[in-house]
């Protein structure tokens, strides 16, 4: 693996060429989507802003519009947070996450009361119960409690957080369907998706996994992307493994004296990448700064991380200025009210007017001023 050196200014603006921020992109969202392995979709209104904002035209319908059209999938993913994936993406995700077997742990068998045998009944009851039907979470709790074996789960299996649920996504046997109200939905993957195949093998999964990964996100290293995908449950070897079997595929590269990768195919690329120029502000949840962590210092200086990553898993909107995150922002009222982390530049007010307008048209808002805040 030849071995290039690049500064972070250009790995973070080649991240921004990347992921469609600088410049923006007239592409669909599930091509944001596709691009970006993922966006987050615990809060529905984060998934929709993050793919607007990319647009240079904003479209705050895409998503919906995608999903209904059975161009996105909503399941939990990553991290085992709700994800949108590209159906013919979402079964190699997946395929990393069920090799994991988070649900064999101690850990999670003291906070649920399962074992893994139960997991196992549970996955081919709820199949079972999905096949073929979109039913509230109360109609497929009340379906799988009907069996006896699994009259003691109720009120596991109706739990907001999904903690018992999450095995039985990422084993492709459960996704969301379209909301009834206020009501989420589920159903199985191959009722909804007529072209879904399942799952592959992980070690045929990871291979595309990886290289979708280091393509928005990279260069990174195996840990970096294991935070990313899992927190870090997926077993050293095997993902030590799955790197190295991709050989050339990869090249090493030193940004300011650390090692990560890139795909080769990318590596003349970055290593001619200009350093990025120019003001971005991005919403809750954005993929930007969820792809690499808020540990990745080429975005974020560690004294400024808990502005960013809050209570509760909580991630606030950021404002970039050359490709680093150097401030949060919020809407109050028809304001958008920027806080400059205390050892940034001053902010140059036209381009955070122009981003402003930006926000609002992918918000779907009036338009908005700006205010910065001490």
């Amino acid at each position: 693996m030849v071995r290039v050196k690049v500064s972070r200014g250009q790995v973070a603006a080649w991240r921004m060429r990347r992921q469609f921020l600088d410049p923006r992109t007239d592409r669909s969202a599930p091509e944001i989507v596709g691009r970006l392995c993922g966006v987050q979709a615990q809060v529905w209104s984060a998934a929709e802003t993050a793919v607007a904002l990319r647009q240079s035209d904003p479209d705050r319908t895409s998503v919906n519009r995608a999903f209904a059209d059975l161009a996105l999938m909503k399941t939990w993913a990553m991290r085992g947070t709700l994800h949108l994936l590209t159906p013919t993406d979402a079964g190699s995700y997946l395929s990393l996450l069920e090799s994991t077997g988070f649900w064999r742990k101690p850990s999670w068998q003291r906070v649920t009361g399962l074992t893994p045998e139960q997991v196992d009944a549970l996955t081919e009851k709820v199949a079972d119960v999905l096949k073929g039907a979109v039913l509230t979470r109360e109609e497929m709790v009340a379906g799988v409690v009907a069996d006896g074996r699994f009259a003691g789960m109720e009120e596991r299996l109706r739990s907001g957080w999904g903690q018992v649920l999450k095995p039985l996504a990422w084993r492709g046997v459960l996704c969301h369907g379209p909301n009834q109200g206020n009501k989420v939905t589920f159903t199985h993957p191959a009722s909804r998706f007529p072209g879904w195949e399942g799952l592959p093998e992980p070690d045929d999964a990871a291979p595309v996994v990886i290289k979708a990964y280091l393509g928005a996100y990279g260069p990174a290293t195996p840990e970096t992307f294991d935070r990313w995908l899992s927190r870090n449950a997926t077993s050293r070897p095997r993902l030590r493994r799955w790197f190295a079997d991709l050989g050339d595929v990869l090249t090493e590269v030193d940004v300011d004296g650390r090692q990560a990768y890139v795909l080769t195919e990318h590596a003349d690329e970055l290593s001619a990448a200009p350093e990025s120029a120019g003001v971005r502000l991005l919403g809750d949840f954005d993929q930007y700064v969820l792809g690499p962590g808020t540990d990745d210092e080429t975005l974020l200086r560690k004294e400024n991380r808990a502005a960013v990553s809050r209570t509760a898993g909580w991630i606030s909107p950021i404002v970039v200025v050359n490709g680093r995150i150097v401030g949060v922002w919020e809407v109050v009222d028809q304001e958008v009210v920027v806080t400059p982390f205390p050892d940034s530049d001053p902010l140059p007010p036209d381009q955070l007017e122009r981003e402003a307008a930006h926000v609002a048209r992918a918000k779907g808002l009036s338009l908005l001023t700006v205010r910065v805040g001490a």
